[in-house]
């Protein structure tokens, strides 16, 4: 599945973007709610983040889930992908010819940008649903500002909401304010896959969603 950010790696990318924003481990662990052994666990690439555990810290960061993979240093590029950067062949036309960075996250869950480049205000993503795989281990559900556009590939999902549930299969498609508790659960026998965009505002007219 192309170039692997192993957790140290995406650890490391944790710790640099917590380090660029001048916070200290223990003021963003206790923004979080969690201990400062927690959070280091996540840095150093002992613990592997839940999806709302990553969403949650990026949000604390000040940085889109997306700003991981922006620095390409901290991921294993495998041999068969080299020599496939990003490239610009048009003047304006940005493309990338080879596997972009996945990130592995907890109960197997996988993140992958979708762009060549990071999109300011957007974030397009690929996530991969092992069966019984969540977005959140212990049933919490997460809520982050934005407006969250998917669509299932293949699999099925489950996305539940405070005033009940919603069971998507292949080819459909929902929308939701990120400020509405939400998660992600796949019961199904079968690996899911869905495409996600994140965008900073909802729909036409209203205003940007806040926890």
């Amino acid at each position: 599945m192309g170039d692997i950010a192993q957790p140290t790696r995406i650890g490391a990318r944790l710790r640099q973007l917590r380090q660029a924003s001048g916070r200290s481990l223990s003021s963003v662990a206790q923004q979080l709610g969690i201990s400062s052994s927690a959070l280091s666990q996540i840095e150093t690439g002992v613990m592997q983040p839940s999806v709302n555990r990553l969403i949650e810290l990026v949000a604390v960061l000040g940085v889109p889930v997306s700003a991981i993979f922006d620095e390409l240093d901290v991921f294993e590029r495998p041999p068969e992908s080299a020599g496939s950067d990003v490239t610009e062949p048009l003047p304006g036309v940005v493309v990338s010819r080879g596997a972009t960075a996945v990130a592995h996250l907890g109960q197997g869950v996988t993140y992958r940008r979708l762009t060549p480049l990071a999109v300011t205000g957007v974030d397009l993503f690929e996530s991969v649903y092992p069966p019984g795989a969540s977005s959140s281990l212990d049933g919490a559900m997460l809520v982050h500002s934005g407006w969250e556009s998917g669509h299932v590939v293949t699999g099925v999902l489950t996305f539940e909401f405070s005033e009940g549930e919603v069971r998507l299969g292949p080819g459909a498609s929902l929308s939701f304010s990120a400020a509405r508790p939400h998660r992600v659960v796949n019961e199904a026998e079968d690996t899911a896959v869905a495409v996600w965009i994140t965008l900073p505002f909802g729909l036409p007219g209203e205003s940007p969603a806040t926890p």
